[in-house]
């Protein structure tokens, strides 16, 4: 970038294609997409796709599937054989689900769960015959805490548990160990964005309970479509295999509940050329946060600017004070060609599938999602267009919510420059305040 605020982004053509997108037909001043996703061209495609055309093996845990389980084992500093890969973050789940807990049992029929989520985190549960049951999560974390759920009145009732890495922001895997060790109900973690973040720092995030990876193409990390499960202990992982095969070990007997989850040797290609680039790509994506801090900074927004190394590269959020003030400043930017989103929405709650089940009351999901604007990100995102955004935001903010003096701040649960309090983003200690939801029954679905 020039400024040697975080090196220079990359030179290489990988990181060129943003720049036509938004110069071609136009004078430049169209829209700013909300994201712009960057996969291995077609060129350095080429080898991985000889290899398949030679080998005539396309599917059904093929070599570059397999070199690629191994690659990315190799990242996590984990062992060959504890990871599976998956047609998609979904599949991944799914798998993990049976491998670690089966399918759901009359008596153990929920799943509990955040609403502070993307929606394949609860159909996974119910394509397992699970019923979510929505629980809040910390306004320190943004995720589910252990110990708020172990007196929680649903739980006698819960055959899993499934804790979301907020945004990627991982989820420390100590404390969910021994809340399965305690109560022995199986925990699966949705780490869906979370690889960027892993592949840094493993240790405390990273055991024997299956955690699982989207590659979806809106990912930092991407095959276009795919995803992974990650266990250290070996039989969960071997299980998880199976799931994604039908079921089936050998002989082309299911001896589990299954389907069809496996990644493509296609799939696979993309990743192993993903891989070979992601230094650079990963570097990009460090430099264009690295670009909104500064320009966020001169605003005066610097404190409410969310992005790694809190959470993904994927992402990067600005927070409002409220719901409404979000809602005035996205219409404006929209006025202006910036195109923002609410990832998760409002919550699962609010979403028409998911509105009537049960759920405690969801205070901490309630206030936090709705104020949070995802802006613009792209690897190779022009320090102009980031400028762009900037001072559009800066335009649609009141002008107290600007450069206010210390003390003068809104209060905020969440520490804004780089982690929460109490926990910092690749630290893999916990911290669990005590449960203080009140459930709100709803019409459960028949898992």
């Amino acid at each position: 970038m020039g400024d040697g605020s975080n090196g220079d982004r990359p030179e290489e053509p990988l990181f060129r294609a943003f720049d036509r997108r938004l110069s071609d037909g136009s004078d430049g001043e169209e829209g700013v997409p909300v994201l712009c996703p960057l996969l291995p061209s077609a060129e350095r495609l080429l080898p991985y796709l000889r290899r398949i055309d030679a080998a005539r093996y396309y599917t059904n845990h093929g070599a570059l599937s397999a070199e690629l389980e191994s690659a990315l084992a190799r990242r996590l500093f984990v062992g060959e054989e504890s990871v599976a890969c998956a047609a998609s973050g979904t599949a991944a789940l799914i798998g993990a689900i049976l491998a670690a807990a089966g399918r759901a049992r009359p008596e153990r029929a929920l799943a509990l769960l955040p609403a502070f989520t993307f929606a394949a985190t609860a159909a996974a549960a119910e394509a397992c015959g699970y019923g979510p049951y929505f629980v809040d999560v910390s306004e320190e974390s943004w995720t589910l805490e252990p110990e708020a759920l172990i007196a929680h009145p649903a739980l006698a009732r819960a055959g899993l548990v499934l804790p979301v890495a907020p945004f990627g922001r991982p989820v420390p895997h100590g404390p969910w160990r021994e809340f399965r060790e305690r109560t022995g109900i199986p925990v699966v973690i949705d780490a869906a964005a979370s690889f960027d973040r892993l592949t840094l720092a493993p240790e405390g995030f990273v055991g024997p309970l299956p955690l699982t990876f989207s590659f979806h193409a809106t990912k930092a990390f991407a095959t276009g479509e795919g995803g992974a499960v990650v266990s250290t202990e070996i039989e969960i992982a071997r299980r998880a295999a199976q799931a994604l095969n039908f079921g089936v070990c050998r002989d082309r007997d299911p001896e589990m509940a299954g389907l069809n989850g496996k990644m493509s040797e296609y799939h696979a290609a993309v990743g192993l050329a993903e891989l070979a680039g992601w230094e650079n790509k990963r570097s990009a994506l460090e430099a264009v946060v690295a670009r909104y801090r500064i320009e966020m900074g001169k605003a005066g927004l610097a404190e409410d600017f969310l992005a790694a190394p809190l959470m993904s590269l994927t992402y990067a959020f600005y927070r409002c004070r409220n719901a409404a003030e979000a809602a005035r400043v996205v219409a404006g930017l929209a006025r202006q060609g910036v195109d923002t989103r609410q990832w998760y929405g409002r919550g699962l709650h609010h979403q028409t599938y998911f509105r009537d089940l049960p759920r405690d009351d969801l205070k901490a999901t309630d206030a936090i999602l709705p104020s949070l604007i995802g802006l613009p990100m792209a690897p190779d995102l022009p320090d102009a267009q980031i400028s762009r955004v900037v001072a559009a935001l800066a335009a649609n903010l009141p002008r107290g919510a600007l450069s206010q003096p210390p003390g003068d701040a809104p209060k905020r649960s969440v520490a804004t420059a780089a982690a929460p309090r109490g926990i910092s983003p690749l630290d893999g200690s916990g911290k669990t305040p005590r449960h203080s939801g009140t459930a709100r029954e709803g019409r459960a679905r028949k898992p």
